[in-house]
């Protein structure tokens, strides 16, 4: 994978870059990720706060309550509205980063579902994933799968 990797909003007036190595990429089926993305799930990309330096444009912060009672902040481009980022529950450190945000979305491959217990009755993955009721209460074993997967792609891009 490259050193860095960019992405933006819709219009292109908010441009950022991201380092560094991102963390497990989840799928969630919360309901707010739901309305979030005007479909059946959302995505997240966990990535260290001082890996993500915005290059362009200027973000608007709303607040909301999330499914787990938790206060998450949420971070769009005032202009189209694409959400970019949100806080994250791993702590201050971390941002959830929309991957299609992502300039290049070809490497991205999920390894988990969160809040399962919402999907839409429909939708089913052809791809093995991990799966969570909720919140997931083991984050080795997403840790353990993301690290896997980029082994097998390594060997794949030789």
């Amino acid at each position: 994978m490259p050193d860095t990797r960019t992405g933006g909003c819709q219009c292109g007036a908010v441009r950022y870059e991201l380092s560094g190595e991102p963390l497990p990429l989840v799928i969630c089926h919360c309901h707010e990720c739901q309305k979030q993305t005007s479909s059946a799930f959302g995505m997240t990309l966990p990535v260290a706060r001082a890996d993500l330096r915005i290059l362009s444009g200027d973000l608007k912060e709303w607040r909301r309550l999330a499914d787990s009672d938790r206060e998450v902040a949420c971070w769009f481009c005032p202009d189209c509205g694409t959400r970019l980022y949100h806080s994250s529950l791993l702590g201050p450190a971390y941002w959830h980063l929309k991957p299609g945000t992502l300039d290049d979305t070809g490497w991205l491959k999920p390894v988990a579902e969160v809040w399962a217990q919402s999907a839409q009755p429909w939708l089913h993955f052809s791809d093995r994933l991990l799966s969570f009721p909720r919140e997931p209460d083991d984050i080795p074993a997403i840790t353990a799968r993301w690290e896997s997967r980029k082994g097998r792609a390594r060997k794949i891009g030789k």
